[in-house]
């Protein structure tokens, strides 16, 4: 099994999402992963580096390493251990450089700067407005949402709308169809003045049993029979109303979300 790094002096999290993208073009390939953030000093490189060498020798085979380091000295210090160094922001800095005519900024603390305080802040309202209007328990402020999304339940509506609040500060509630709203194809009467917000999700009913029996095991909430009938009525009630759906079987958060924006028109905003 290969280790793989990924660096940072702030979150970590470009890292690895863009490690983890490259990395999944290799099907079939085990790796063991460390992401450690804030490697803002000396010090800290040093040790990394030293971790990344104990790594190799260990593994007998170089680390990859996924670095968005800013500091120039601290990015020499990790380039000099053993491992492979894919740096994830001087790949294209020079490239930038020439094509803009400006020098980049090196201080690690301006690598990731809040751009704009107005935009973080309506991303912010944006979670409090997914965490405010889960799961149904508030429906009175659907008229100030961007996206309301439906679905049986575990369908992944949740983690859904929080993926659309902190990746592109969109308001989105969700609602969920039980049940007792399936079988006439009618709308609960919540969701009937909001038709054209309506995103509806959906899954296979293996996938929803296996969920549902994580959750509460041998229950009639998560037998293959209650699943397979929810799952058909739910698809006929979003047929019936003319709601666009989406199978979230086989995808992640993060493709179902850019889904729904690309197919929704829904403006996406930037961090």
């Amino acid at each position: 099994m290969r280790s793989v790094f990924f660096l940072s002096n702030r979150t970590a999290i470009t890292a690895e999402t863009l490690g983890h993208s490259l990395l999944a073009q290799f099907g079939g390939l085990d790796f063991r992963e460390f992401t450690i953030p804030y490697v803002d000093n000396r010090d800290l490189a040093i040790s990394v580096a030293e971790q990344i060498n104990r790594a190799a020798a260990q593994d007998g085979i170089r680390p990859i390493v996924f670095s968005t380091l800013a500091d120039p000295e601290l990015r020499s210090l990790v380039a000099n251990s053993q491992g492979l160094l894919l740096d994830l922001f001087h790949a294209f800095l020079n490239i930038l450089e020439a094509e803009l005519q400006a020098k980049p900024l090196e201080r690690g603390e301006y690598s990731h700067r809040l751009v704009d305080v107005h935009k973080y802040e309506s991303r912010m309202d944006a979670i409090n407005f997914a965490l405010l209007h889960d799961d149904g328990a508030y429906t009175r402020q659907y008229d100030q949402s961007d996206l309301i999304l439906i679905g049986v339940s575990r369908s992944g509506k949740t983690p859904t709308c929080l993926y659309l609040a902190l990746q592109f500060g969109i308001r989105a509630a969700n609602y969920p169809i039980t049940e007792e709203d399936l079988g006439g194809n009618v709308l609960p009467r919540a969701l009937r003045p909001y038709v054209n917000k309506l995103y509806g999700l959906t899954t296979s009913p293996e996938r929803l049993q296996s969920i549902r029996t994580a959750r509460r095991p041998g229950s009639r909430y998560a037998s293959p029979e209650q699943c397979r009938y929810e799952v058909q009525a739910v698809e006929a009630l979003y047929r019936a109303k003319g709601i666009r759906f989406l199978n979230t079987t086989t995808r992640s958060v993060e493709e179902i979300a850019t889904r729904i924006v690309q197919e929704t028109g829904l403006q996406r905003h930037s961090y």
